[in-house]
């Protein structure tokens, strides 16, 4: 798929250090592409960001690093064709968004649905936000389907991915291949070059799709979520009960959700515990119960 080739060479711009590398490959992407001419000088920046461990990955570099994440996540999943429960769950998305600490990113935040039975969700430092159909059903309320799009803004706003990204060990290793070929590309042809950073693309998305993020990236997703919940006039509760359910469903189960998150067990009593130093929210619950029922039918 054209888009899907195109992405994930953005992604060997995004990992390649040395200038030189830089200043080759953009040029072949200059005129062997139909990108435009900002596209490449986004993904020439973004490369240059990695050349300097110090220097801080800047919002429009974490959006095209975050597009081709999200490309590579398509290859394995289908979009839900839901126009109307898509949009719902992004005006939820918006106001939880627009109420929270960092409510502008380069190309904003949005939630599109994934046609699987699987129960999970992910997201990208692009503001990618998806979820499965699975997980969709397991949802009881419009708070428990905010507190899944919160905990998912979270990990965006506490810059998760990024972090995921810079620690990759096969990252690692193409930051010292393109230091050793400083200023060069001499004895790599583009084909060896897209091979080896495919392998870096994919260990990425292996940390969304396989691995899941750490216990402790999790537990604070879940913390920050119940904040920005707060702020959005949700009821934090909806995401305690969103982990109640999963308990009830996912106990035993592997795969899905069990394989990328800790268990819906330790996940309760840890946001349970944030929950209770939290001032009491007044619960409007009731106020959203018809809308969810018309757009969850």
């Amino acid at each position: 798929m054209k888009v899907i080739r195109l992405l994930t060479v953005t992604a060997i711009c995004v990992f390649l250090p040395s200038c030189g590398g830089l200043g080759s490959v953009t040029s072949f992407l200059s005129n062997n592409t139909d990108m435009d001419k900002n596209t490449i000088n986004a993904i020439n920046q973004s490369g240059k960001a990695f050349s300097n461990a110090a220097e801080d990955i800047t919002p429009e570099q974490e959006y095209y690093i975050g597009r081709a994440v999200a490309a590579n996540i398509l290859k394995n999943y289908s979009l839900w064709n839901n126009g109307a429960l898509t949009a719902y769950a992004n005006k939820i998305c918006n106001a939880i968004a627009i109420n929270s600490p960092r409510p502008d990113i380069y190309n904003g935040y949005h939630v599109a649905l994934l046609d699987s039975n699987e129960i999970n969700a992910f997201a990208t430092s692009g503001g990618h936000i998806f979820i499965t159909r699975g997980l969709i059903s397991s949802a009881k309320s419009e708070d428990a389907l905010a507190g899944v799009i919160a905990h998912e803004i979270a990990h965006i706003q506490l810059k998760h991915s990024i972090k995921a990204i810079k620690t990759s060990r096969i990252t690692n290793a193409l930051v010292v291949t393109g230091a050793s070929a400083a200023g060069s590309v001499t004895g790599y042809d583009v084909k060896e070059m897209t091979d080896i950073f495919n392998e870096g693309v994919g260990e990425i998305v292996g940390t969304l799709v396989n691995n899941g993020y750490s216990q402790v990236q999790e537990f604070d997703a879940d913390k920050t979520a119940l904040s920005l919940l707060a702020g959005a006039g949700y009821n934090p509760s909806g995401l305690i009960d969103m982990l109640k359910e999963l308990q009830r469903t996912q106990q035993g189960q592997s795969g899905g959700f069990n394989k990328t998150h800790p268990s819906p067990d330790k996940r309760l009593a840890s946001a349970e515990k944030a929950l209770a130093r939290m001032h009491p929210v007044t619960n409007t619950a009731s106020y959203r119960r018809a809308r969810f029922a018309a757009a969850t039918r």
